[in-house]
């Protein structure tokens, strides 16, 4: 019985420090992300929005980086965490999702693509 207890604690503990640690490296990801003048670009290779994103961003030759959502789940987590800090609902989350020049600024991808890449652009300034 002891044993069944102490395996239980031991379990509980191990989990909470594995869940502690992944939660210091993205707040950590975050603040270094900050110091960036890089466009960050979260989205999924799948995604044809995203695709346009990159093609564009190095056409206009804007300097970014480019994080798959559904391949990374570290930065999928970064990502669901900036839009919970600004306030944007994650119920009705459209990608890409540009954080322009890492500074929490959100964009995403509305009804009108051709107004999303015209912010990004302006971004460049």
């Amino acid at each position: 019985m002891k044993s069944l207890i102490f395996s239980i604690v031991f379990i509980i503990t191990l989990t909470q420090v594995s869940f502690g640690q992944v939660s210091d490296s993205i707040s950590k990801t975050v603040t270094e992300q900050k110091k960036s003048d890089k466009i960050i670009v979260y989205g999924s290779d799948t995604c044809h929005y995203c695709i346009d994103t990159k093609a564009y961003l190095i056409e206009k030759k804007i300097d970014f980086a480019y994080y798959d959502v559904d391949v990374n789940l570290l930065k999928q987590r970064e990502m669901l965490i900036k839009l919970q800090k600004a306030g944007i609902p994650v119920d009705n989350l459209s990608l890409p999702v540009v954080d322009l020049n890492g500074n929490g600024k959100l964009v995403m991808n509305g009804s009108n693509f051709e107004d999303f890449l015209k912010k990004l652009d302006t971004s460049k300034n």
